[in-house]
């Protein structure tokens, strides 16, 4: 009898030991948050897709197609009406590149001094912004057809410094031309999203003057382990977060609230497999969105396909 109830109360630790271990999985994947925010997408779907994206309703156009002529890991990605083209840049051999539509490669740009750049974005005709993730710096440049290279030291810069904790700081960035606001998210420990005022400067009859507003308790509601990219939807006034390690894009309204979500795996908006290492999300004036995933595939999602 002793020996049998030794062996239940053995089985019941063991029982609750693992699902300790599945709730601390759980919490730590936030899966309690993401099964909460289906429910709530399908029971408010209807209304939300009249002022929205709408990202169920996307499905997969191109998949993981190879960038032929690029090996090296690709970071972030921008669209730029005015040439309607698309941006990135590469970390370890650094350099700017300009994409078609199609996923090809128009030019490339060789890049000095900015240490570890995660990000580029297009702030108006010929002016971008590019992150140095470790430094947390903003970089101001210009890139016109005559541009073969671009260095950090004759560009315009702002270092910012909020949590420094190494290779986990700035990693996307989106503009916002009718608020004139810049925002930068912070990778991971913690996710953040701050909305920077003021930079790039651009109007020389007017002070330097910047202004950073930081919302903590708006960013605990993203319920992804991490942030690779952002880009701003101006039809909407939306945001787009793509986070890599969550494999989801999340769309987010006005107050920052999610109400619409892409899933990046296998089977999920006509994926055959699910998007390796997601690092870079742009729209175009279409409503089309694109993805670059490392070190080198393009994907494009549309509405409807």
């Amino acid at each position: 009898m002793r020996r049998l109830l030794t062996l239940k109360y053995l089985l019941a630790t063991v029982v609750l030991g693992v699902l300790l271990a599945l709730a601390v999985v759980a919490q730590e994947f936030r899966l309690f948050e993401r099964v909460w925010f289906q429910v709530q997408e399908w029971r408010h779907g209807d209304d939300w897709q009249a002022r929205s994206l709408w990202l169920p309703a996307y499905r997969v156009a191109v998949e993981a197609l190879p960038i032929e002529g690029l090996n090296e890991d690709l970071s972030a990605l921008t669209y730029d009406p005015d040439r309607n083209t698309l941006f990135t840049v590469t970390n370890k051999r650094s350099e700017i590149i300009e994409l078609s539509l199609q996923g090809q490669i128009l030019r490339r740009i060789p890049i000095e001094g900015f240490g570890d750049p995660e990000a580029i974005e297009y702030i108006s005709r010929g002016l971008y912004v590019i992150t140095d993730e470790r430094q947390q710096r903003l970089i101001k440049v210009w890139l016109d057809d005559s541009s073969t290279k671009v260095r950090a030291e004759d560009a315009q810069q702002l270092t910012l410094g909020i949590g420094l904790n190494g290779n986990k700081g700035f990693e996307g960035l989106a503009y916002d031309p009718n608020g004139k606001r810049l925002f930068v998210a912070k990778e991971r420990d913690p996710v953040r999203i701050y909305e920077v005022h003021g930079f790039p400067h651009t109007n020389v009859d007017r002070p330097f003057s910047v202004h950073v507003v930081d919302n903590p308790s708006r960013d605990a509601g993203l319920f992804v382990r991490d942030l690779s990219s952002l880009d701003f939807d101006m039809p909407t006034g939306h945001l787009l977060a793509l986070s890599d390690e969550s494999q989801l894009v999340i769309e987010l309204d006005v107050e920052g609230k999610p109400i619409s979500t892409l899933s990046l795996l296998r089977g999920q908006h006509g994926l055959k497999k699910s998007v390796p290492q997601a690092e870079g999300i742009a729209s175009d004036n279409a409503g089309n969105i694109y993805i670059v995933s490392e070190p080198n595939l393009f994907y494009v999602f549309k509405k409807g396909e």
